[in-house]
């Protein structure tokens, strides 16, 4: 188990691995309605490989255990 602190800015979800690639996959597209921004999104979903997926998991654990070294602090990647 590794002990982190209650509340870090490095560890939401919003900046796992999937989040940056993403924004970068919608960057200056628009969208007239919801489903055409919601297939934008199916279609990076499926554009990924395994490999992509495989990467973000494995990377977790050293990404918390440099939360855990910085004692929270703000960490630049």
């Amino acid at each position: 188990m590794v002990l982190h602190p209650p509340y870090s800015p490095d560890i939401p979800p919003s900046d796992y691995h999937l989040f940056r690639p993403l924004k970068l996959f919608l960057k200056e597209k628009r969208f007239a309605k919801y489903e055409g921004l919601k297939m934008a999104v199916f279609d990076f979903f499926d554009s990924q490989s395994a490999a992509f997926w495989k990467k973000g998991i494995d990377d977790l654990p050293e990404r918390w255990l440099t939360v855990v070294t910085n004692d929270g602090q703000y960490i630049v990647y």
